[in-house]
């Protein structure tokens, strides 16, 4: 029986290339299908369902809008669920800036607004100690299903 895993859960809703590049392009205040279409690059037909599937999740919203003259459309919004994934974006992006920027460097760079400073993603416990980046601070180890029972066997990241 595969190991319950949130992040498989999780992959399920935006582990497919052009999901995440939606949720990029809505963090980034882009709200329209052809402005999405646009920075993504990705075939119109492709990202037809996206947005859709990311609605049907709670992790978007969508709202009617009508330019003069034309047919009324549909603007696509962040919820706070969705909002909630941009540290993994973040992460994501800070992984590929080390180990896979392009020739002349990172395509973006993300600051904080109020002192100007690079934003990192960082793995803290919630009393505020940072971990270190490999993972030899983490212990993991399952959860109790519902019925008080332990899951699987015990995780550990150690080397």
């Amino acid at each position: 029986m595969p190991r319950a895993c949130s992040v498989a859960r999780t992959l399920e809703i935006v582990g497919e290339r052009w999901s995440l590049l939606v949720l990029r392009e809505l963090l980034l205040g882009v709200r329209r299908f052809d402005q999405i279409q646009s920075e993504t690059g990705a075939p119109r037909a492709v990202l037809a369902d996206r947005p859709r599937g990311l609605v049907d999740a709670g992790l978007l919203t969508r709202r009617e809008y009508r330019d003069t003259g034309v047919r009324p459309r549909f603007e696509y919004r962040l919820t706070d669920a969705g909002r909630e994934l941009q540290p993994v974006l973040i992460a994501l992006m800070q992984w590929g800036d080390q180990h896979h920027a392009p020739p002349g460097g990172p395509p973006l760079r993300v600051t904080h607004a109020g002192c100007g400073a690079p934003v990192r993603a960082r793995l803290m416990c919630a009393d505020g100690h940072e971990l270190g980046e490999d993972g030899r601070d983490l212990h993991a180890e399952p959860a109790l299903a519902e019925d008080g029972r332990a899951e699987p066997a015990p995780l550990s990241t150690a080397p």
